[in-house]
């Protein structure tokens, strides 16, 4: 693959995954693709030795491996990620009418860098859960995909001190504006009805289903801007959600170059952003529960275990050239010059020497430049899904991840090479 293949698939897959459900769903269209076998939890696993398989959690999590040997004998080469990323969700009962104007509830998801978010145009997707009319309760995707809602800013004359004092309030000045009702009294009914909205674009988006009632959601507002390849040499990658749809798209692609000789496996999990603690999460039981069931008995999968290793690929911060103080002077990321081994003392991330000089070593051997981060010691540090799976299985791990700036924003970039860069070295990994 060269680097405008990766680029392209990339911006389309990114493009094609505005939540984890829309991601998972879009990596299950590029795994069956490649002929790998969906299994289910729910179901038996009679033999999955040698084969390439898939599994789903909650729509929103995924593992999918190659095997072609003994797991006892030769352990497991695993790449990790995770698919979802700070967002806007709608709230359970959303709607809000203030002087005339239609406006949905939000709950803050992760740690969104809010001010981005305002003057953007927004769309809106996600699941459904609904009622069909035997009275069964179904679940289905949709996306409203074109801009359905804005979140203005307040204009600099009613806040003069707004470029030097202002503070966002995630209750009162967040809810996006849908529409402006009518103001006439006869016409008060035309408030809309938020569930109603949500059945009528679920019929139309999936005809092949007798919707009756939707129950519940979870969705998210998303910017429409596609992603792009901006500068002025077309240096870097501009767009949402690459915290950390790049990861997952890298392994992915990865994964498809599997050698022979090795078995491989990428977990991408849902709710890294939140902490990781749900079913679907790295500090679930998932990726776990598949592990037990690949080895069969404890025995097997000790043995397993410590014959694999984990690469945590999660986006790291570039050094910022406004902004350079906010890094240690001996471990600023720069763009376009390699993925970055992160490190801390606090094991906040998972990597140590033995896991890093073997993931060293692979970009030697891809010729890939490598960067390593240490964030200020006087700064706190964030964390990945790397030391939630290497404390919960017991895993060799090693966090690396593409340099980005404006992490957490609406709109984040990265360079353009450094996604490729990775996915060489994890091609070089699992090959």
């Amino acid at each position: 693959m060269q680097d405008t293949d990766y680029i392209e698939g990339l911006l389309k897959f990114i493009q094609a995954s505005p939540t984890p459900y829309h991601a998972v769903a879009t990596m299950r269209e590029m795994l069956d693709a490649e002929g790998f076998t969906q299994l289910r939890e729910s179901e038996s696993w009679e033999t999955t030795t040698p084969g390439r398989y898939y599994v789903t959690r909650n729509d929103s999590s995924l593992i999918a491996f190659s095997l072609t040997s003994d797991l006892a004998d030769n352990g497991l080469r695993m790449v990790g990620a995770h698919t979802d990323s700070p967002c806007l969700k709608v709230k359970p009962n959303p709607e809000i009418v203030k002087t005339r104007y239609f406006q949905l509830g939000v709950e803050i998801y992760g740690g969104v860098l809010l001010n981005p978010w305002f003057d953007r145009d927004l769309s809106l997707a996600g699941r459904v859960s609904y009622l069909d009319k035997q009275q069964h309760v179904h679940s289905a995707l949709i996306d409203f995909e074109h801009a359905i809602a804005v979140i203005p800013s307040l204009a600099i004359h009613l806040d003069p001190q707004v470029n030097e004092n202002r503070s966002i309030n995630k209750q009162t000045h967040m809810p996006p504006v849908l529409m402006k009702l009518p103001e006439d009294e006869k016409h008060r009914e035309a408030t809309p009805d938020f569930r109603e909205l949500l059945l009528t674009l679920l019929v139309k988006q999936n005809p092949e289903i007798d919707a009756e009632k939707v129950l519940e959601y979870e969705l998210a507002f998303y910017d429409v801007q596609p992603p792009a390849v901006i500068g002025l040499h077309q240096d870097f990658i501009a767009g949402a959600r690459l915290d950390n749809l790049l990861s997952c798209y890298t392994g992915l692609i990865s994964l498809f170059k599997a050698g022979e000789r090795s078995n491989c496996m990428l977990i991408c999990n849902d709710h890294e952003e939140v902490g990781s603690v749900s079913t679907s999460g790295a500090a679930g039981s998932f990726l776990r529960s598949v592990l037990q069931r690949l080895t069969a008995t404890p025995e097997r999968l000790a043995r397993s275990v410590d014959r694999s290793m984990l690469i945590s690929a999660d986006n790291a911060h570039g050094v910022h050239p406004n902004f350079s103080d906010k890094h240690d002077d001996n471990h600023g990321p720069v763009l376009n010059q390699g993925p970055v081994i992160k490190i801390n003392a606090n094991q906040r991330y998972a990597t140590n020497s033995e896991t890093g000089a073997i993931f060293r070593n692979l970009c030697d051997q891809a010729d890939v430049p490598v960067q390593s981060f240490v964030v200020r010691s006087d700064m706190g540090c964030g964390s990945t899904i790397g030391p939630l799976t290497a404390a919960a299985i017991g895993i060799k791990t090693i966090d690396v991840g593409v340099p980005t700036f404006a992490m957490h924003s609406i709109r984040e970039l990265a360079g353009r090479w450094d996604g490729y860069y990775l996915y060489r070295a994890l091609r070089e990994y699992f090959k």
